[in-house]
C-alpha cells in the first residue's frame, strides 16, 4: 500500500497573496480588528476636531456680536436722544401723507415728492448715518421703507450752529442726515409715505416727528436693517 502523503501547502507568486495565504485564521480575525480599531481611532479623532472647529468659529462670531454691541454703544453720539419706536397715530401740525408704491427698480427715478418720501427705489439701500453730501434718492428712499428717518437740509439756509442743533436731535440708528439741494424748506423731515417741512432746527415738532415716524411698525418692511449695504460719499458716522 502506498503511503498517504502530507497534503502540499498552497503556493502564490505574489509575495502579498502568500502572506496573506500564511495567516491563519485567527490572525487574520486579529488584523482585522486591529484595523477595525485605528478606522474608529480615526473617525473620533476627526469629529473632536470638527467639535473644536465650531466651537472656535462659534466663540469667534459670539465674540463679534459683543465687540459690534459695545461699539454702538461706545460709538454713538453723546447724549443722543431716545425716541420709541413709533406708529401711534400721533397728530403733528404740518406733516403731509401719500401714498407710494415700493418696488425695486434700476436707475434713477422721478419722485412725486422733494425729496422722495417713499416710491420705486433700488434693491441696495443707504446705510444710516451722518453725510456731509448729497445721498441718492434711490438708496435713501430704500432705508425709508425700513423705518428710518431722512433728515434733509439747504447748507446754505443753516449754520453750523444750526446744524449743530440739528445732529443734537437726532437719534443715534435709523436715521439719516445729508445735505440736498433744491428743497422746498431749510429743513425737511422724511419718513415713509410721511414729511414735514421746516423754517428751523429749533423746532419743537423734530422730536415729535421722531417719536411718531422713527421705526414705524407701518413701513412695508418695519426692523429690517438700516447698515450692511451702501455707505455714500461723505459719511462721517
Amino acid at each position: 500500500m502506498t503511503p498517504t502523503s502530507s497534503p502540499k501547502k498552497r503556493q502564490s507568486g505574489n509575495p502579498a497573496t502568500q502572506a496573506k495565504i500564511d495567516l491563519t485564521i485567527k490572525q487574520q480575525r486579529e488584523q482585522q480588528k486591529q484595523e477595525k480599531l485605528a478606522e474608529y481611532q480615526r473617525q473620533l479623532a476627526k469629529r473632536r476636531r470638527s467639535k473644536l472647529t465650531w466651537w472656535i468659529v462659534g466663540g469667534t462670531a459670539g465674540l463679534a456680536v459683543v465687540a459690534l454691541i459695545a461699539a454702538s454703544v461706545i460709538f454713538a453720539p453723546p447724549g443722543a436722544p431716545t425716541y420709541t419706536a413709533g406708529g401711534e397715530g400721533a397728530e403733528i401740525a404740518g406733516v403731509e401723507t401719500f401714498t407710494n408704491e415700493t418696488r425695486h427698480v434700476e436707475g434713477t427715478v422721478d419722485y412725486p415728492q422733494n425729496p422722495p418720501a417713499g416710491g420705486p427705489h433700488n434693491n441696495i439701500w443707504l446705510n444710516c448715518g451722518i453725510y456731509d453730501r448729497p445721498q441718492p434718492n434711490e438708496n435713501a428712499v430704500h432705508s425709508l421703507e425700513h423705518g428710518a428717518v431722512w433728515v434733509t437740509y439747504d447748507a446754505d439756509a443753516l449754520s453750523d450752529d444750526d446744524l449743530a442743533a440739528l445732529k443734537a436731535q437726532l437719534p443715534s440708528t435709523y436715521v439719516i442726515l445729508s445735505p440736498y439741494e433744491g428743497l422746498p424748506s431749510p429743513i425737511v423731515l422724511s419718513a415713509w409715505n410721511t414729511q414735514l417741512q421746516l423754517q428751523d432746527a429749533d423746532d419743537e415738532r423734530i422730536p415729535a416727528f421722531f417719536e411718531e415716524y422713527w421705526r414705524n411698525q407701518n413701513v412695508p418692511e418695519p426692523g429690517a436693517s438700516c447698515t450692511g449695504a451702501l455707505d455714500g460719499e461723505g459719511k462721517q458716522s
